[in-house]
């Protein structure tokens, strides 16, 4: 086997095959993948309702403190699939690589890949790989589809918000935006890598607790405020959150120093915002301290009547001011996930 990714590698003869049945099967066997078909056949599906995700991934840099796009990837999909209830079943994994690859650093991307979805259950059981001329990409892309079920009692949505709900973060935010801005700025912590990581078996926690969350949401891109924003906007109610509550690293708060950049807008990829009954939320938070990455989890606010349809998230200063979270116009970090 070559060391370095060519076109050959991406155009479906004895090449793609060799790459495939060696490296890439290897890595992901399971036996839906391995007729090595266009297709995977998943079997039969217990009762409940099929959940369906797809995503693309195109961060830069490709390897970074806690994960690489490889982990990210796999985490992403699992995530969108657990925010909805479902639990992960199945992962398309479409692999997009420049000519001229390193095939050592695809191997380390694939096997991230691999233990990331064995670790959450899941089974990568179908994919593709195309390979663009030297020049024309950046490394490598990924492009996901997931599969997820959801049983009874798990149906969540926005729908059941009511006014008075608290909610919580999982853990502390903007871990993964900061790691990606401080690789890219030269800047170094000791403790400061992404939070990447799937977390489905923290919300099967709370659901086999028997607390249900009413609705859950991954606050990727945009951070958690953007997701309150636009959770606000569906349900029609304010929300109000209190800046002492909001869990955020010394390593976050010292790169959003220096860049000037606004923690509760960095992207997290193994977080979850959380909207609870009152009378949930406490045990809820037990739960989730069981949980290594939850130890910092915290209830930051609650829902409200809305007071200002510009501005419906509103934030409590630690100096006792209140003031609007509004979206951003752009984004803070481009090519984050």
């Amino acid at each position: 086997m070559m060391s370095k990714i060519i076109l050959a590698h991406g155009e479906g003869g004895k090449l793609t095959r060799e790459f495939i049945e060696e490296i890439i099967f290897p890595l992901f066997r399971n036996e839906p993948l391995k007729t090595l078909t266009d297709s995977a056949v998943l079997g039969k599906i217990k009762d409940g309702k099929i959940a369906f995700t797809t995503d693309a991934y195109l961060v830069s840099p490709i390897f970074f403190e806690g994960g690489d796009i490889g982990s990210l990837s796999i985490s992403g999909t699992i995530n969108d699939l657990c925010m909805c209830g479902a639990s992960p079943l199945a992962i398309s994994f479409a692999l997009i690589v420049e000519e001229g690859f390193e095939i050592e650093n695809l191997k380390k991307i694939l096997k991230s890949a691999a233990v990331t979805a064995k670790k959450a259950g899941a089974i990568i059981a179908t994919g593709d790989t195309k390979v663009l001329p030297k020049g024309k990409g950046d490394g490598v892309f990924i492009a996901t589809s997931g599969v997820g079920v959801i049983t009874k009692g798990r149906n969540i949505s926005d729908d059941f918000i009511e006014e008075g709900d608290k909610i919580i973060v999982s853990g502390d935010i903007g871990r993964h935006g900061a790691t990606i801005a401080a690789f890219r700025h030269n800047l170094k912590g000791k403790k400061l890598s992404s939070d990447c990581a799937p977390l489905n078996a923290i919300v099967d926690a709370l659901f086999e607790s028997g607390i249900k969350p009413k609705a859950l949401h991954d606050p990727t891109r945009g951070g958690v405020a953007t997701l309150l924003n636009e959770t606000a906007k569906r349900t029609k109610l304010g929300i109000e959150i209190y800046e002492e509550k909001i869990p955020i690293s010394k390593e976050v708060s010292a790169v959003c120093e220096v860049l000037g950049l606004d923690p509760l807008y960095l992207p997290c990829e193994g977080r979850f915002v959380g909207f609870f009954k009152p009378k949930d939320a406490e045990k809820a938070m037990l739960i989730l301290k069981n949980f290594k990455s939850c130890k910092n989890c915290s209830i930051i606010g609650q829902t409200t009547k809305i007071r200002n349809k510009m501005f419906p998230v509103l934030i409590k200063t630690k100096m006792g001011s209140v003031r609007p979270v509004d979206e951003l116009s752009g984004i803070q970090l481009p090519r984050i996930c």
